[in-house]
């Protein structure tokens, strides 16, 4: 063989290891940052609204009831497609024998995901349409979003309120709304890290791996309850902009404190549909059972759940997003800390509501099927500044990642970054110490 021959086989043996696998040192995985670090002595200087609006083009802005309305049809074909297609393939009877059980279970399972999945577009639907961004009549607006959101168990006049309050306050520390960061206090560590109770506890009860596997069930699952429920994730002032201090602000309750005096009507129709909907329920399970109402309704709703929850919590949580007290914040800071995500296939499904999420934050009155386009612009403008915020990591990954590192923040004051329970010191090690 010629000396090109030998040299190239000389090279591949010598690569070569046990098993005949080729050794090749793993390279580290490059984690996203965020481009912009306000702390940084070159950290550029903010647009302001009016600047970013005006690299978008007008018709972007224009909205269609007709064509919004045509989405709403598009969701809910696919939902009764799905329904019937699943009627004619699964029973709610459970089968005796084990092969037959976990086939069932199987296609049960998948299901509740693939209707969970398909459902949330409608769900996003009746966000847009307490945006505004849906038709051009707000009366409207309203009476499909009622509709939407009261049949998936969502107070629809609370939550279009406190959801204005979070793109009006995003990435507040004190007076944002949903997602907002747990102070040290707030998880159980002591001045000095000490680990006393609560997160910090179970964490090291846990270990790594378990905590945020545990992080994203209660997220997914318990978190969209406990919230509309005023139990976590709200802000730390009322409405008046006074301290909670232990009041529960709930999305039920006319008198509840996050809500002006003048919602109390709307906040009762809403709280009352609920209920309304809630004995419908009861009085399905009556007819029909439990079990097949847990199946074709319960299921499905808890994967809603999940994936707004999932939304929510990614697209304004990273360990190098800022977030912003008092004399901090300001709007446009809240508004450029938004990360795009793409989702794949989901983004057909919902709307893009996590991959053009830096456009929704910055006008929320742009309706959804237009949010592409202007993500494309407001990339353009903001990219070569360091001020668009786009995450390439698949966002399972991310959620993983953020979930075993995205904790605790040192207090609600300046500028913060969560910080991480793992680089917490464990007590046994404090005790040897």
């Amino acid at each position: 063989p010629n000396p090109t021959t030998v040299n190239l086989i000389k090279n591949f043996c010598c690569t070569m290891g046990k098993g005949g696998r080729a050794e090749t040192k793993p390279q580290a995985q490059a984690v996203w940052k965020s481009p912009y670090n306000p702390l940084a002595k070159d950290a550029p200087k903010l647009p302001s609204k009016s600047e970013i609006k005006a690299v978008i083009p007008e018709h972007c802005f224009k909205r269609s009831g007709l064509i919004s309305m045509l989405y709403v049809v598009r969701d809910l074909t696919m939902a009764t497609a799905f329904v019937y297609g699943t009627s004619q393939l699964l029973s709610t009877d459970v089968p005796t024998e084990p092969v037959s059980f976990l086939i069932w279970a199987f296609g049960w399972s998948n299901y509740a995901f693939w209707m969970g999945t398909i459902l949330t577009g409608p769900w996003v639907l009746a966000h847009e349409c307490g945006h505004g961004a849906f038709s051009d009549s707000q009366d409207f607006n309203d009476l499909i979003g009622f509709i939407l959101h009261q049949a998936l168990l969502v107070p629809y006049y609370g939550w279009q309120y406190t959801h204005a309050k979070h793109h009006r306050r995003t990435n507040h520390l004190i007076d944002g709304e949903s997602h907002v960061p747990p102070t040290k206090e707030d998880n159980g560590l002591g001045e000095n890290l000490e680990r006393n109770t609560f997160y910090a506890a179970w964490h090291e009860a846990m270990g790594d791996g378990a905590f945020a596997a545990f992080q994203i069930w209660s997220h997914l699952f318990l978190g969209w309850p406990l919230y509309l429920l005023g139990l976590a994730s709200t802000g730390k002032r009322d409405v008046n902009g006074e301290p909670l201090e232990g009041r529960i602000a709930d999305h039920f309750r006319p008198e509840s404190p996050m809500f002006p005096g003048k919602l109390r009507s709307k906040i009762t129709l809403s709280t009352a549909t609920v209920i309304l909907s809630l004995m419908g329920l009861v009085y399905l399970k009556m007819e029909y059972g439990a079990l097949p109402v847990i199946l074709w309704y319960w299921g499905p709703y808890f994967f809603v759940n999940a994936w707004l929850v999932l939304y929510t919590w990614l697209q304004h949580t990273d360990p190098s997003i800022p977030h912003y007290g008092d004399a901090e914040w300001t709007w446009v800071k809240g508004a450029l800390s938004t990360i795009d995500r793409d989702y794949g296939i989901f983004c057909f499904f919902h709307h893009r509501i996590g991959s053009t999420h830096v456009c929704h934050h910055l006008f929320h009155e742009l309706p959804c099927y237009n949010a592409l386009e202007a993500t494309q612009h407001i990339k353009a403008f903001l990219e070569p500044k360091g001020l668009y915020n786009y995450d390439p990591t698949p966002w399972w990954k991310a959620m993983w990642r953020i979930a075993k590192t995205c904790h605790y923040v040192d207090s609600t004051e300046g500028i913060q970054y969560f910080k991480s329970l793992e680089d917490v010191p464990l007590t046994k090690d404090r005790k040897q110490d």
